[in-house]
């Protein structure tokens, strides 16, 4: 059976974008599906496989921001945002909301082709140190994580999805429980050699995962920080073949 090619959901209202990135994904292999707002976003979603979503920030119906966090809600779907302005909070914005990766408008349709296979790539690697016969379920503090489905599942069964720098950065915090894990060393591994410019991406995403397993951003009891060397996961691991 042949390979079904990956497909790329572009949502931006400029039609001179939307046609330039579905032409120039096509020529590389891509499927490509175009969407002017949010509206039409949500429709093809449903109709269609996506396997990564191109998303404007500036929409006329919904702000881009706002469709990642509730796309990331419901979906680990990796998300690539665009944006005609650069301001390094607009970025670390993007990465609150949920997105994997923020590229500023104007950009070279190389660059974009090159984060869209750097995203599926690490999106769909093992962190280091993972072996294939790993455990589908890792639980910690009577919390789990659903290796298979990506999902974090609470004490009361409330199971959310993680996006893909959440997922990723749990992964290997897990991997190395109790274990101090500086910056670099999780930059390294989450974004590997395409690291630039991730520089507080980091701090970031442990916030988020801080948020996610409810705690305390102020006195965290899972995930800590060591002043002057890193984050540590102060739990101990258990691996399940399921999460029941």
């Amino acid at each position: 059976m042949e390979k079904r090619s990956d497909c790329i959901l572009i949502v931006d209202d400029e039609p001179e974008i939307r046609r330039l990135l579905s032409d120039y994904l096509g020529r590389n292999g891509f499927d490509a599906i175009a969407a002017r707002d949010g509206r039409e976003m949500w429709q093809a979603l449903d109709r269609h496989v996506i396997d990564l979503v191109v998303l404007d920030l500036m929409l006329p119906d919904t702000d881009g921001l706002t469709l990642c966090r509730d796309l990331r809600a419901k979906s680990n779907m990796p998300v690539l945002m665009l944006t005609a302005r650069g301001e390094e909070t607009d970025r670390i914005l993007g990465i609150e909301m949920g997105a994997d990766d923020y590229l500023v408008k104007p950009f070279n349709p190389r660059e974009l082709l090159a984060r869209i296979k750097s995203i599926l790539r690490r999106t769909r690697a093992l962190p280091p140190n993972l072996r294939p016969e790993s455990a589908r379920c890792l639980c910690f503090a009577g919390w789990c994580l659903d290796t298979a489905e990506r999902l974090l599942i609470a004490t009361d069964g409330v199971a959310t999805p993680l996006s893909g720098g959440e997922y990723r950065l749990l992964r290997i915090l897990l991997d190395h429980p109790n274990r101090v894990l500086n910056r670099d060393q999780l930059t390294e591994m989450i974004h590997g050699r395409e690291a630039e410019a991730y520089d507080r991406a980091i701090d970031v995403q442990v916030s988020r995962l801080r948020q996610r397993l409810r705690d305390d951003s102020r006195e965290p009891e899972l995930i800590k920080t060591v002043r002057g060397e890193g984050y540590v996961l102060a739990a101990s691991v258990e691996r399940r073949a399921t999460c029941a």
